[in-house]
């Protein structure tokens, strides 16, 4: 006991020192003291050259003077800091915590007590912001909210489409902001965040003036990533929100790393914070509010879905480690427990009637994506061992068994019934990705005469799950649900659309036209979607030049005849026909002289290749005779 009492009374010793001591590091007197204590998290206070003191008529032994005295309040500000630090620890905060605090695995200094890795310390989150920038940021149109009724349309539109995916923000707070008319005191930043990625009408953009949705969503865009590097913002889960939320922005075709960057300062973020740890792991119970570790578990597990399944768009590495954290999974009850505090009117306003069970869909997507992180993990490792067929089969069977929602069930509503679509096209996304690289990389301990009998196999496999995706793609369509597609949809049709460029070179004609038009298939979905999705657009034109390449004088929509895909067979073109008027945006994605190869193709099929197409020339070859 005498070991836990002593640091407090240490504390407390510094808190007599400090208060007869705080005249030698306070400002001139005739300077405005700033009361910390009481400054908003939105407040905005001038600099600290401001501070009663006159530069351009001060002389050089005042302006020295008043130097040393910002200097001297600088280095009492810092550690005051780390005093609150130790105060909050130790749970005898003189201020109400509001900033989360990480203390680390370790605090390499033990008093003879736990203290808790995760607590709550006093934030001083003012603005700093010279006039400079505050008229920069009012020029950029940050300070000008859309029209109240384009507001509405923009949440209810998010808290319908977006956050059944991605639950990372409060809902409860941009309620009361926006029911109390002070919408513009909510945090500009994340507002803006929200309304980029929010799915809008052409009535909206219309009414503000936009010429499309696309122009809109860009212009939303840049005001939340301006606010993000101008505002001043200290709030850190405001930021690491915000950079989550623009992660989903990606409009230049040779923009495609963009969601990549902003996922991982997301991702910092929320290391930064300890929100991979589980406030309740250490000996000493955490005094975080249940409220905020719903939310943290709620952000951490939307950074683990967005981290794994970008990475197999992008074909890039994981960047967390579940070994390293300890989060529990959410419930369906850390999604739905705040919306149960919303007035009856604004529940049935702004939020989907179905929000129960769309969060049970969120923690189906969670456990494909702690899947697909270990399938990424056996396919990409760089050095040796690889997987034995045991674990691949193992890996197979829990892939295989998961408990997916029936597509058909009569009840559904439409926007269930989307996001039922929608899991089973990650699930069809993660059983092509798990199948075509073991299907190349065959298991040291499989026999030399059961080799190819193993990567045909799991070659057909493969290209059922693509023609599984087919007939999802086919459901969503026939019932008009592809306006509920989100950023995430175009990218889940890449694996399978792989499938089919590979049967496009199959050597027999009817393969071929087979291949062509369940490829043309995607091609027409990703078309619906290209007018608000770039990534559509994108992966679109260069799955057409492959297409053209393959078939000289091909033009959307037009099947080859027999006679030209018979003498597709017959002899490989080495150079490209016209391609349709309509398709110039394909004929940019090269430039002009630069007609695609084989090798093109096999670019696009090759391990490490962009967006990734992962499949490699030894895997056309299994293919080609299977077809045989």
């Amino acid at each position: 006991m005498m070991a836990s009492q002593k640091p407090v009374e240490l504390i407390r010793r510094h808190r007599n020192q400090r208060d007869r001591t705080s005249a030698l590091y306070s400002p001139p007197g005739d300077a405005p003291q700033t009361n910390f204590a009481n400054v908003g998290p939105s407040s905005i206070i001038e600099p600290c050259s401001s501070m009663g003191v006159d530069v351009a008529a001060a002389g050089d032994a005042e302006q020295t003077a008043s130097c040393l005295d910002c200097e001297s309040a600088s280095i009492y500000n810092e550690e005051r800091s780390g005093i609150e630090i130790a105060e909050a620890a130790l749970g005898v905060p003189r201020r109400v915590g509001q900033l989360p605090f990480y203390s680390g695995e370790h605090l390499g200094l033990h008093v003879g007590s736990s203290v808790p890795r995760h607590f709550l310390i006093p934030s001083d989150t003012e603005t700093f912001l010279e006039e400079e920038d505050r008229e920069y940021l009012k020029a950029k149109g940050v300070f000008t909210l859309p029209q109240n009724d384009t507001c509405a349309a923009l949440l209810r539109v998010y808290l319908s489409h977006v956050h059944p995916v991605y639950p990372v923000i409060e809902v409860e707070q941009l309620w009361d902001c926006y029911h109390n008319g002070r919408l513009g005191r909510y945090n500009l930043l994340l507002l803006w965040s929200i309304f980029s990625v929010a799915f809008i009408s052409s009535q909206d953009f219309e009414r503000e003036g936009y010429k499309s949705r696309r122009h809109m969503k860009a212009v939303m865009y840049s005001r939340a990533k301006c606010m993000y590097n101008n505002g001043g913002d200290r709030d850190l889960v405001v930021r690491l929100q915000a950079s989550f939320l623009m992660g989903f922005w990606s409009a230049e075709p040779f923009e495609h790393v963009r969601p990549w960057y902003w996922t991982g300062i997301a991702i910092n973020y929320c290391q930064m914070l300890g929100l991979h740890r589980n406030p309740d792991s250490a000996e000493h119970k955490s005094s975080i509010s249940e409220p905020q570790r719903r939310l943290w578990r709620r952000i951490w597990w939307s950074c683990v879905f967005r981290d794994r399944w970008l990475g197999l768009c992008l074909g890039r590495p994981q960047r967390i480690n579940l070994d390293d954290c300890d989060v529990p999974m959410p419930t369906v009850d850390d999604v739905i427990q705040e919306l149960e505090n919303l007035p009856q009117g604004a529940y049935t306003a702004f939020m989907p009637v179905e929000m129960p069970r769309l969060a049970t869909y969120w923690i189906i997507l969670l456990k494909l994506s702690i899947l697909l992180g270990t399938v990424l993990s056996m396919n990409h490792q760089a050095r040796d061992p690889r997987a034995s067929s045991v674990q691949i089969r193992a890996m197979e069977d829990e892939i295989l068994q998961c408990t997916l929602p029936d597509q058909y069930e009569a009840s559904q509503t439409r926007l269930a019934s989307f996001y039922v679509h929608h899991i089973h096209l990650h699930h069809q996304a993660l059983l092509i990705t798990f199948y075509r690289h073991n299907a190349t990389e065959c298991p040291d301990d499989i026999p030399s005469a059961q080799r190819e009998d193993w990567k045909r196999m799991l070659c057909l496999k493969a290209s059922t799950a693509a023609l599984r995706t087919n007939d999802i793609l086919d459901l969503v369509v026939r019932d008009g649900l592809l306006e509920f597609a989100g950023p995430m949809t175009p990218p889940l049709l890449i694996p399978a659309m792989q499938m089919h460029l590979l049967d496009c070179k199959s050597p027999g004609s009817l393969p071929r036209r087979l291949g062509l038009k369940k490829l043309e298939a995607c091609l027409l979905v990703l078309e619906g979607l290209q007018k608000t999705y770039a990534g559509a657009s994108i992966h679109r034109g260069i799955f057409l030049k492959a297409v053209q390449h393959m078939f000289p004088g091909y033009a959307t929509g037009s099947a080859p005849s027999s006679e030209m895909m018979q003498s597709v067979v017959n002899a490989r073109s080495e150079t490209m026909g016209d391609a349709s008027a309509s398709e110039t945006f394909v004929d940019n994605v090269f430039a002009e002289g630069s007609a695609p190869t084989d090798d093109f193709l096999d670019t696009l099929l090759d391990d490490g290749a962009f967006f990734p197409l992962w499949l490699d020339e030894s895997y056309r070859t299994v293919n080609v005779d299977a077809d045989r």
